[in-house]
């Protein structure tokens, strides 16, 4: 009956130092062993792995990538505007192992190291530099980073500028610069059409004079186009030089059938009451 017992006890105490050895660890999850404070051949896993109670210490490591916000940060770019820059930084662990025994706080070190970085980056650029050309300060951001963390086993995978905070002195001036451009812009564009127009225009006048009955043709469409509104009384535009024209050969004719016309003579009346008519 004891040997029972004691079979018993030891099935126990196997079932609970099973129980306190294995480990199970996730896909995307790395295991550092420590073996009495040192580190034990690779980083482990996934999968089901054992370890010895009370000798190893396990420390766990995600693989995977990791969102860091950058906080806003207050900076003086190149041309002296004070600007809020914000960012967002994506990282990984590539070695698990060094990213334990490199550094102590990896999300703390990147966090403090991408805030510096961030104001040195943009404060070598211009305001309308840091407007237009994101993709180069987000890359050369990044590549600093990522020179900066690779000793500690980290790879900096992108940074992007979020969020860029402009004084309201500055944003009303930017607003009527892009206004004044704007503005101009319309200007030149009806000055190139009026030029166009005033060309075809010019064109469409030496047509007319080369053949007259297209003016007359060109009067007749606008009479058409008149028509359309339903109006009570219509213009018919004449055309100007052939009117005068006509005129002028009207009078002249006129002129020269009054000048061809007999002059009457002078028919003598008879006295009446007693009057003398002289001879």
């Amino acid at each position: 009956m004891i040997a029972v017992y004691v079979l018993v006890g030891i099935i126990l105490v196997a079932l609970i130092g099973i129980a306190m050895s294995a480990r199970v660890i996730k896909q995307y999850e790395r295991v550092v062993l420590f073996e009495l404070g040192k580190v034990k051949d690779q980083a482990r896993g996934p999968g089901l792995i054992f370890i010895l109670p009370f000798v190893d210490r396990v420390h766990r490591v995600s693989l995977r990538i990791i969102t860091l916000p950058i906080q806003s940060q207050g900076i003086i770019t190149k041309d002296n505007v004070s600007i809020d820059v914000s960012a967002v930084a994506y990282y990984r662990v590539e070695d698990p192992i060094r990213s334990v025994i490199a550094i102590e706080n990896v999300e703390a070190a990147i966090d403090q190291i991408a805030q510096t970085t961030l104001r040195a980056v943009v404060g070598r650029h211009t305001l309308d530099e840091t407007l237009s050309e994101t993709d180069a300060i987000n890359q050369n951001i990044r590549e600093i980073l990522d020179v900066q963390t690779e000793e500690w086993g980290i790879k900096v995978t992108v940074v992007e500028l979020r969020d860029i905070q402009l004084p309201e002195s500055m944003q009303r001036a930017m607003a009527r610069q892009a206004e004044a451009e704007r503005e101009k812009r319309a200007k030149i564009i009806a000055a190139q059409g009026e030029a166009l127009a005033a060309g075809e225009l010019a064109h469409a006048s030496d047509v007319m004079m080369a053949h007259p009955l297209a003016l007359q043709l060109r009067n007749l469409q606008t009479l058409v186009e008149v028509a359309v509104d339903k109006n009570s009384t219509v213009v018919f535009p004449a055309p100007l030089m052939s009117t005068i024209a006509e005129l002028g050969a009207f009078l002249a004719r006129e002129s020269k059938a009054a000048g061809d016309l007999p002059v009457p003579a002078v028919v003598p009346t008879a006295p009446t009451n007693g009057e003398v008519v002289s001879s």
